[in-house]
């Protein structure tokens, strides 16, 4: 089949979490609300869009959202309630389609090509589940629609929140064109950083170069994004996807070489990667420490346990256990990561379904 008539829609819930709460509880409507723990050291799971006009966005300390935002609303993460309302979502996409791909809770790729209701424009099928998710839960959701799973992804970010967008074969690579590298999905900061100081600041400016510059600075992903800044993406959307690891890292404003700076800096790490495993009913058993020196060398340190990892607290003190190792730090410190592998769905799941979770 010719990539360019496949019709891919990505799907994804404006602010899920917060917005689950500001639907149950009335008196969250229309004020910033944090879903997170409000201690000190507490990390934002997800904000409201009241919150994010003052900066207050995901995985941010919930002392620095504070402080963005004085009357910000702390409400305390009910994991059940989502999971059970992404199940909803979930049962509105198979509808359509067969072919999910779940990312998390609260977005998915669908493979529309055959759609199972026989909508002729995928556009039409992304309001019919846009407007069933709004029916059946009160929920609001944005919707990108491509040819790819890459143009599909930035569409949906588009008309964001409570909007749909549709980018053509023939408005695939300008769209791309005058993208900044650091908008790229997988693009993150460190990356950006590096792309720019090569002077690769656009998606025009990174389709200029050749297949092997790309990969001779950026190793095996360097070919993908010579693809996708030409609006190339061939992954398929596939259904039943399992990730064998999952992970977080942070490159720090200021190098460290202090023991507890690092290991309070460890912490939203360890807390994003342990709340995507309850988001998916996954647990792991190694957990692996990312650290990279000032002068860009990098090393890790793994640690494999009997049984899997059964708490945020337990995978604390594992990363904390790796970190001590590698002290004191011969050389000062600009990055640290933390993952957790060997995943494997949680022994007290409720069957199949915990594996299809949207």
């Amino acid at each position: 089949m010719n990539v360019h008539s496949r019709k891919i829609i990505h799907v994804d819930m404006d602010a899920f979490y917060a917005s689950v709460e500001q639907r149950d509880n009335p008196e969250l409507r229309g004020k910033p609300v944090a879903v997170g723990g409000s201690r000190e050291r507490g990390v934002v799971a997800a904000a409201s869009y009241e919150a994010r006009k003052f900066g207050v966005r995901s995985a941010m300390p919930s002392v620095t959202a504070k402080r963005q935002c004085p009357d910000l609303i702390f409400v305390k993460p009910r994991f059940e309630v989502y999971k059970t309302v992404s199940q909803q979502i979930r049962d509105i996409f198979a509808e359509h389609t067969p072919i999910i791909e779940p990312l998390s809770l609260d977005e998915a790729y669908l493979d529309v090509t055959a759609n199972l209701q026989g909508i002729p424009l995928a556009r039409d099928i992304a309001l019919a589940i846009r407007a069933k998710i709004k029916e059946v839960t009160g929920l609001n959701a944005s919707a990108g629609i491509s040819y790819n799973k890459f143009l599909a992804k930035l569409a949906s970010d588009h008309r964001k929140p409570n909007g749909q967008y549709v980018i053509t074969p023939a408005m695939g690579p300008a769209f791309v064109e005058s993208l900044p590298v650091g908008k790229f999905h997988g693009i993150g900061p460190a990356t950006s950083a590096k792309m720019n100081s090569l002077g690769l600041h656009t998606g025009l400016d990174m389709r200029n170069q050749t297949l092997e510059f790309m990969q001779a600075n950026f190793g095996k992903a360097g070919a993908y994004y010579y693809w996708i800044s030409r609006g190339v993406d061939d992954r398929e959307v596939r259904a039943n996807r399992t990730r064998k690891s999952v992970g977080a890292e942070n490159t720090f404003a200021n190098d460290l070489t202090e023991f507890e700076a690092m290991a309070a800096e460890l912490r939203p790490l360890i807390d994003k990667v342990w709340r995507h495993c309850e988001d998916k009913g996954s647990r792991g058993r190694t957990v692996t420490l990312k650290v990279k020196f000032n002068d860009f060398e990098i090393v890790t340190r793994s640690q494999s346990l009997s049984n899997s990892v059964g708490s945020s607290s337990e995978l604390e003190r594992v990363a904390r256990g790796l970190l001590e190792r590698l002290m004191p730090a011969q050389k000062a410190i600009r990055l640290l990561g933390i993952s957790l592998s060997a995943l494997e769905a949680e022994a007290v799941s409720t069957g199949p379904q915990m594996s299809l979770k949207l």
